[in-house]
């Protein structure tokens, strides 16, 4: 295994530290304490466990916690060096361990005069020249001088990738679509299923139609797949291969596979091997965000992620807004047993902002073996899931009210909304609120009978409380806000990796399927039978399927 001081030194298991034994003793002692009596015992405590900063509200009053669990939490923290991890991530030290790389999103936001120094060059000035590259292209697609081959505006743009090189700019582009000019149309397609294809060019002219193909390597399946039937949808109305130039552009480092394609390679736009795919949605991968929202707004929303960065890396524990999320998600996680997080943002706008969490934190923190190769004894990642407010109300928060699981939940909302149509945003506040009050105290047998509910009904309408969840307030949904929202998350996930001693910048466990279809796809399309050599249930289905299609 490469050796790293920083991520590797003086590990020890994390259930023999004394840290972790004290909190499963402190678990012990208040896992069954209601949060009513919490807050009966201290009438500041909501204003106590709350924390504003780099343009968060952060209230965390209503988990199951103490001030003494916060700073247990806070010291197997310290003791598990997660200070000295975060300062090699900042810093560009190597913490990917297995692939050997940096972790650098957060110098994707980084200002111009800041240094980050990777194999003894800074890349900053990197990071700002193609920022400048994005931005002169963005400036001249908005101003509609961007021409298609034929001289026609480009007015349709459509985003091809799948994983990190999609999740993240279709929520940011949902997310901040009040900003994007309506005259521009989005749409993006990652699955190799026909359909998603079939679907993303429906009703556009291929004369006024620019593709984004974003492959790092310019050779991810099911991206390439989609390249190509979108180059023979173009070449069918455009007839002339050189209209590719004019109709498609690559966020990508392979030169050589981009010119083979078609593309100018004058119009790719780069980035590096120490941006992880889920964490690159601020490097050109955001190429359609910032068509979308413009320049500065874009350079808005790496302010905002650069602001939580700072947070991050200078806050203690006991006052870090991402630090404490990853805490108390662990918490839960490992000494209450609960193994899902529902992320309920009551804002439209944040519709695919759960669907951008999975990946983020699932692939991250998905893993079973630690940092060193041990197989760990404990929980890892949590599961992820999540619908806007109020929609999920009158879906699923019947099970997180009254069902038998544990489930955290995070309140996102704004102060202020981006329509203001007569008494809606009260009536979402509203809703935000009540919900996280109904969770945490819920309501008793004996309430219920002073209201003169019949005994034999009494059961049913009971509500345990003591369901924790936290509300992260901020003051309008703008390309700052999001940036916030997503370096948030972002620490969160490392937070809780460092902690468990797993690497959360690698994703091994994509790898085997990926492989496994490669040996499929010419077996599927053999002219004659092949010659199957996997499971029965495997082979079987290959030759159903090849018999039916």
């Amino acid at each position: 295994m490469p050796t790293n001081n920083t991520m590797t030194e003086s590990i020890k298991p994390l259930k023999t530290m004394t840290e972790w034994k004290l909190l499963e003793v402190h678990h012990e002692k208040i896992a069954r304490r209601p949060l009513r009596d919490f807050f009966a015992a201290d009438p500041e405590r909501g204003e106590k466990l709350a924390i504003e900063a780099a343009g968060v509200y952060f209230d965390y009053s209503k988990h199951r916690v103490s001030e003494e669990t916060i700073k247990l939490l806070a010291d197997l923290a310290e003791a598990s060096g997660l200070r000295e991890k975060i300062e090699a991530m900042f810093t560009g030290e190597k913490i990917n361990l297995t692939e050997g790389r940096a972790v650098l999103h957060t110098a994707l936001r980084a200002p111009k005069n800041a240094a980050v120094v990777v194999d003894g060059e800074n890349v900053v000035p990197h990071v700002h020249a193609v920022l400048e590259r994005m931005a002169a292209f963005a400036d001249k697609l908005r101003a509609a001088q961007w021409k298609g081959h034929t001289g026609k505006t480009i007015k349709n743009i459509v985003n091809i990738g799948i994983g990190g090189s999609d999740l993240g700019p279709v929520m940011a582009y949902e997310a901040l679509k009040n900003y994007s000019p309506r005259w521009l149309t989005f749409r993006f397609v990652s699955n190799v299923d026909g359909t998603d294809f079939a679907e993303a060019v429906q009703g556009l002219d291929p004369e006024e139609t620019l593709f984004i193909v974003a492959s790092k390597t310019f050779t991810t399946q099911e991206t390439m797949a989609n390249a190509e039937t979108a180059r023979d949808w173009a070449l069918k109305a455009l007839k002339d291969k050189a209209a590719i130039a004019r109709h498609f552009v690559a966020v990508s480092t392979n030169a050589a596979k981009v010119e083979d394609f078609g593309i100018d390679t004058a119009n790719m736009f780069g980035f590096w091997d120490w941006v992880g795919g889920r964490y690159s949605m601020c490097s050109a991968i955001g190429l359609s965000t910032m068509i979308a929202i413009g320049p500065d707004n874009f350079r808005q929303l790496l302010a905002g992620a650069h602001e939580m960065d700072e947070h991050y890396r200078t806050a203690p524990f006991e006052r870090n807004i991402p630090a404490l999320m990853g805490l108390l998600g662990i918490w839960y996680n490992n000494f209450f047993g609960a193994q899902s997080v529902a992320v309920l943002p009551y804002e439209q706008y944040l519709k695919r902002f759960p669907a951008y969490l999975q990946q983020l934190a699932m692939e991250s923190n998905g893993k079973r073996v630690t940092l060193d190769g041990r197989p760990v004894d404990y929980q890892t990642s949590q599961i992820y899931w999540g619908e806007p407010g109020t929609n999920g109300q009158h879906s699923f928060y019947q099970l997180i009210h009254q069902g038998t699981k544990l489930i955290p939940c995070d309140f996102i909302a704004f102060s202020r909304p981006a329509h203001k149509l007569g008494r809606h945003h009260d009536l979402l506040m509203a809703n935000v609120f009540a919900q996280a009050e109904a969770l945490a105290f819920g309501k008793t047998a004996e309430e219920l009978k002073a209201e003169g509910v019949k005994d034999w009904l009494i059961p049913h309408k009971t509500f345990e409380g003591d369901r924790p969840s936290t509300t992260i307030l901020l003051d309008e949904l703008t390309p700052a806000a999001l940036g916030r929202l997503v370096a948030l998350y972002e620490h969160a996930v490392f937070t809780q990796g460092m902690i468990w001693q797993i690497g959360p910048f690698d994703q091994w466990g994509v790898e085997l399927g990926k492989v496994l279809a490669g040996r499929i796809v010419p077996e599927l399309e053999a002219k004659t039978e092949p010659d199957l050599k996997h499971d029965s249930s495997t082979n079987a289905l290959i030759r159903r399927y090849r018999e039916r299609r």
